[in-house]
């Protein structure tokens, strides 16, 4: 059996048609599609994985659900979970603790998005809001799991990158031939589960990641070879605003990515309005990255068969009205 392994994140074959069971009983396979004016504007063949059409309007679901579905299997005395969020990964965590009986807390940091954090409560999560970003509220949220004796479950997990890849088996499995896939880049989980599939799989399919200008620090450490943080992810796409990544995910995007493309705040502006031209669909700002990726590429994959992870939806209405607008939204507000 074919099989996938690097630094600590492992999975097989009958390890993702496991996690894709898990993932069917709460959700369908999410749609990819061609979309002929997105091709036009992209210059070439692109393929969209529309992540932004799950229950929770994000990729971040699916490895919610394998998660709590193994804790709960494995480890039945745990009582309850706790996160820390921009949103995506609270409301999945949120929406699998229902599934599965589990509470869940999250924290937020402050000047949150409102609509993302009336989703969380909306699925059941206990809401704290606490400091001034994230890597602030990630704090906060192993302490309140020391206090309380909840679960601390990090943005990076074995299981969250393996429930993730559900959707790049989904995607590789409908499109044949994909030349190259770009897939927005935070804490690394989509760009792992990516890598993993594609591996497990044997396909020739260069893996590009994406990130923020503003939030570097992904792209800075794949080019030095060894975890880099910053002091600031000062951008708009809150989704992919990491300071302090992960050794392991960065290790695995080293490994596997073809490279790392960084875009302005103009462009992941841009990229949104593009995807609402061309597929009338919404893009959360990090949903938009891969997107703004393969603009800035426009020439070099030219005649390519290319994918892109819509990788969610969730935005606020105050957010959307200024991008189409067509201005370029501020970080924490518009």
């Amino acid at each position: 059996m074919v099989g996938w392994h690097h630094r600590g994140v492992q999975f097989q074959r009958r390890d993702l048609d496991w996690a894709a069971a898990v993932v069917r009983r709460s959700m369908p396979p999410t749609p990819q599609y061609s979309w002929p004016l997105l091709a036009e504007r992209a210059g070439t063949e692109v393929w969209v994985k529309h992540e932004n059409h799950t229950p929770v309007g994000s990729f971040k679901v699916r490895g919610g659900l394998v998660y709590a579905e193994r804790l709960k299997r494995d480890r039945p005395e745990v009582k309850g979970l706790v996160s820390a969020t921009r949103g995506n990964h609270g409301q999945s965590l949120a929406f699998a603790g229902r599934r599965v009986g589990l509470e869940v807390t999250i924290v937020v940091p402050e000047g949150n998005s409102r609509d993302k954090n009336a989703s969380m409560r909306a699925f059941g999560a206990e809401l704290v809001v606490y400091g001034a970003d994230y890597q602030a509220a990630r704090e906060m949220a192993g302490a309140l799991g020391a206090e309380r004796g909840l679960e601390v479950v990090p943005s990076y997990h074995p299981d969250l990158v393996l429930g993730v890849a559900t959707y790049a088996d989904e995607l590789f499995a409908a499109v044949e031939g994909i030349d190259t896939v770009y897939v927005p880049a935070g804490m690394g989980s989509g760009l792992c589960a990516v890598i993993g599939v594609r591996d497990v799989l044997g396909l020739p399919t260069e893996v590009v990641g994406v990130v923020a200008e503003q939030a570097p620090a992904t792209a800075l450490s794949v080019a030095a070879g060894h975890v880099v943080t910053t002091e600031t992810a000062d951008t708009f796409a809150d989704g992919v605003a990491c300071r302090v990544p992960d050794p392991e995910a960065i290790a695995i995007i080293t490994a596997g990515t073809a490279r790392i493309v960084a875009v302005s705040e103009d462009e992941v502006a841009e990229a949104m309005r593009v995807m609402y031209t061309t597929t009338h669909n919404v893009a959360e700002p990090a949903g938009a990255l891969a997107l703004a990726g393969l603009l800035r590429e426009r020439d070099a994959v030219a005649g390519r068969r290319v994918a892109i992870i819509h990788s969610g939806g969730n935005t606020d209405s105050a957010l959307l009205a200024e991008v189409l607008a067509g201005r370029t939204p501020r970080p924490g507000g518009t």
